[in-house]
């Protein structure tokens, strides 16, 4: 049992990414309904919410049914991380998740996210600031380093399991990667088989179908698995890499009306949380994903992230259903 303090995670939990303007409650959602374990919202600026921007302070609705979930912050303040880390503990998630990994330059230059990866003294104060600050368990996603030359993974896990950290998931690329290339969980790896290391190690990067994941659970021993590109508009990886590993076997790719309904709960929730307009406008994001790789469906695509209007976005969707026998998987 995968346990972050006193939280249960399963045998092998699959854990949900925050994602930047993705991982929203209605995502959030979909993946839990259809098998993640543990989830985080998209990462919240320190200052924002200190400033009480109402975009950052939006993004701590939680709700009872997506629990264990954790809240995640970034910042390069210690005394804004604090601050933020006791605003987090009042809306009362499962644990505070702290964003090391960001390597978006806005993020970066602001010498948070991935940019602390060059300075773990700041890094580790900054954690500390954030645990003196909580009761709830402080956990941390970073990257393996700043570049090829600075991968310092093995001292950042040791040092903030040392101060504290209650887990750690590790993107295995460097920040000057980006997203590019492959990452390289060897070195996960290595902080797992650590004699020293005792806090759950989770991996993050490059999980694109339940073969993977069941190579990596076993190549690398982790103690679970984080998805994030993967599950957008796919909301179904997370039963299919759990099913996979029960049995050996793919389940059924999701029918064309599955990923229809999928489609309409997401926007249905996405107009009650956020309101109509920017409900249907936020949700356009999403339709390329929910129905790739179908044949003949360009069209209603086109259509799809056009309409501005619920009824002729619904009409579509509807349409689609009930004539899906046009429409097949190229």
């Amino acid at each position: 049992m995968v346990k972050i303090r006193d939280i249960e995670l399963g045998e092998f939990p699959l854990l949900l990414a925050p994602m930047e303007d993705v991982s929203d409650p209605p995502f959030r959602a979909l993946c839990k309904k259809h098998g993640a374990d543990l989830m985080y919202t998209e990462f919240i600026s320190s200052e924002g919410l200190i400033r009480d921007a109402i975009k950052s302070r939006q993004k701590l609705d939680i709700f009872d049914y997506e629990k264990p979930i954790g809240i995640q912050i970034f910042g390069g303040d210690e005394e804004a991380m604090a601050m933020s880390a006791r605003i987090v503990d009042a809306t009362q998630p499962d644990l505070l998740d702290i964003n090391f990994g960001c390597p978006v330059k806005k993020v970066v230059c602001k010498g948070a996210g991935a940019g602390v990866l060059k300075d773990v003294d700041l890094m580790v104060r900054l954690t500390k600031a954030c645990i003196d600050s909580t009761s709830l368990p402080v956990t941390v996603k970073t990257r393996l380093g700043w570049d090829d030359s600075m991968i310092n993974i093995m001292e950042v896990a040791e040092r903030l399991q040392d101060i504290g950290v209650a887990a750690l998931t590790i993107h295995g690329r460097t920040r000057a990667q980006m997203y590019k290339g492959e990452a390289d969980w060897s070195y996960i790896a290595e902080v797992k088989n650590n004699p020293r290391i005792h806090i759950p190690i989770f991996g993050n990067g490059d999980i694109d179908s339940p073969e993977k994941a069941l190579e990596y659970r076993n190549r690398y021993g982790v103690d679970g698995i984080m998805i994030g590109r993967a599950a957008i508009g796919y909301p179904w990886i997370f039963r299919e890499v759990k099913h996979f590993f029960e049995t050996g076997e793919h389940l059924a790719a999701p029918s064309i009306q599955e990923r229809v309904q999928a489609a309409r709960d997401h926007l249905e929730m996405s107009i009650k949380w956020k309101g109509e307009r920017l409900g249907i406008n936020e949700m356009k994001r999403h339709y390329t994903n929910y129905f790739k790789g179908i044949a003949h469906f360009k069209d209603y695509r086109t259509k799809l992230v056009t309409a501005f209007d619920l009824n002729e976005v619904m009409d579509i969707l509807n349409y689609v259903e009930a004539n899906e026998g046009e429409f097949f998987f190229a």
